[in-house]
């Protein structure tokens, strides 16, 4: 067993007495009212109205009711979904937090709905499980977070150097173990009124065909060889998702996310308890974390894909300078996180997806956690309407409305973050010195993480930020036209 060092070269730390950051503790987040399918969000909707059809980037192949393994989307046959047996209104492919939050909107509108998990719950799944605000202003209304910490301060450090850790007298974010939090969205999901089915594996979707009683209807073959029938289709089945490969989804950035779940004595667990680490890592773009969980530490580093030894070697020298080399994991995994290319669609026909399967996280720091929950309850909320279309125009109106939601909301954090990734990777050291030694940055850091403010509006706020941005964009246009 290695020694039980208190803290990750804490003797190097600077800490700062007068960092705390004003405002309002995040402990107790604010519970919204029961969100109608047809109510505002920040995402673009209000009041129900139809949102504007997009132009850019919606093609008929990619969104309308376009034909399916080159059959015709649509029938002249009358609906006669009542002789094929039961019709779902909506059918959501997969329980992690985007699934859940579909099955929940679409539920709690009144429509039955079916969730499908091909793995039995509750399960692991490679995550940091930071919880930040704009988290926790998705989740269904009375929801707890079952945290198993709560953050007040981050150590930031430059590959194990220049560490400076920084503090806040209210809660920046809270964090959970991924099995719980998933479960507990599902069983807020089946109070709703969903139905679940797990360790049900989904094969294929069919929009014609003869598994297809009518243009309304879509298949989902299941792996056994059984078909469930829907008016809508809602595909969470994460990064490596079948139901994106049928709507067409494609990535524009791979990234490689190793992890290990570390018990630790009372000593050390102590020791972490309220703090985080963020380790700006060796790699172009990579970095490193240590979240506390009662008595383990989540330890983690993420990098482009295509660096598996070195990202590899980064995780084994960060778990070693810290001194937890000697603790015995109780677990390791990897992951593979996958951003959209921001054209590409987000649905086919009857069919959406929402979270990992639409390629929908932050492709600075990789948070998935509050886009899943985000592009879900949006996916739940626009399955309903397209389970109500009578017809395929219709139902590509809605789908086309989803992506529009989506493209306003979070494609544009999504594009703020990709330069930001840019950024960070030609200037590592520029962004640690600035969090580290401007105050303003660091609030602006705070206020993101509780959700006060996102990337986007900081850049249009914040002139010294825009400036950079623009230096990156004038960077990249020059490289492009080199």
């Amino acid at each position: 067993m290695a020694s039980e060092q208190p803290r990750d070269q804490e003797q190097q730390h600077i800490v700062s007495s007068d960092d705390d950051v004003n405002g309002a503790s995040a402990e107790q987040p604010e519970q919204p009212g029961q969100r109608p399918a047809e109510g505002a969000d920040q995402a673009g909707r209000a009041d129900g109205a139809a949102l504007p059809v997009p132009s850019d980037g919606e093609t008929a192949e990619g969104v309308e009711g376009a034909p399916v393994d080159g059959g015709p989307a649509e029938d002249s046959g009358e609906d006669s979904g009542e002789d094929a047996g039961e019709v779902w209104d909506v059918i959501v492919v997969g329980a992690g937090p985007a699934g859940a939050s579909a099955a929940h909107a679409a539920a709690s509108a009144g429509r039955s709905v079916l969730l499908l998990e091909k793995a039995e719950l509750p399960r692991y799944k490679t995550c940091g499980g930071g919880i930040i605000g704009p988290s926790r202003d998705a989740l269904p209304p009375g929801f707890v977070l079952p945290f198993k910490d709560r953050i007040h301060a981050v150590t930031f450090s430059m590959d194990g150097k220049l560490a400076r850790t920084r503090r806040s007298k209210g809660m920046l974010f809270g964090l959970i173990n991924r099995p719980e939090f998933d479960a507990a969205l599902v069983a807020a999901a089946e109070k709703a009124g969903a139905t679940l089915r797990t360790g049900t594996a989904v094969t294929r979707v069919e929009q014609h065909g003869s598994a297809v009683p009518d243009r309304r209807t879509v298949a989902v073959v299941l792996a056994d060889g059984e078909t469930v029938l829907a008016r809508a289709v809602v595909g969470a089945d994460g990064s490596a998702s079948r139901i994106g490969a049928h709507v067409g989804v494609e990535m524009d950035q791979v990234d490689l996310g190793l992890e290990a779940e570390i018990p630790v004595p009372e000593t050390v667990a102590e020791d972490w308890k309220g703090r985080v680490l963020i380790d700006w890592g060796p790699l172009p773009g990579s970095y490193g974390w240590v979240f506390p969980k009662g008595d383990t530490l989540t330890v983690g580093v993420i990098a482009a894909k295509g660096e598996g030894a070195a990202t590899k070697r980064y995780l084994d020298d960060f778990i070693a300078r810290l001194g937890l080399a000697g603790f015995e994991p109780s677990l390791s995994s990897g992951h593979l996180t996958r951003c959209r290319k921001p054209e590409s669609p987000l649905s086919r026909g009857r069919v959406l997806v929402a979270g990992d399967a639409a390629g929908l996280l932050e492709p600075w720091t990789r948070e998935g956690i509050s886009f899943a929950l985000r592009s879900g309850r949006l996916a739940g909320e626009w399955a309903v309407k397209i389970s109500e279309a009578q017809d395929a125009v219709d139902a590509r109106r809605q789908a086309l409305n989803y992506a529009f939601a989506i493209k306003a909301g979070l494609g544009v954090e999504m594009a703020v973050g990709k330069r930001m990734l840019t950024l960070f990777a030609s200037r590592p050291l520029a962004i640690h010195a600035v969090l580290i030694g401007l105050r303003p940055a660091w609030l602006a850091f705070a206020r993101v993480t509780r959700g006060a403010t996102t990337l986007a509006d900081l850049v249009r706020t914040y002139p010294l930020a825009r400036k950079a941005l623009h230096l990156v964009d004038s960077r990249q246009a020059a490289a492009d036209k080199g």
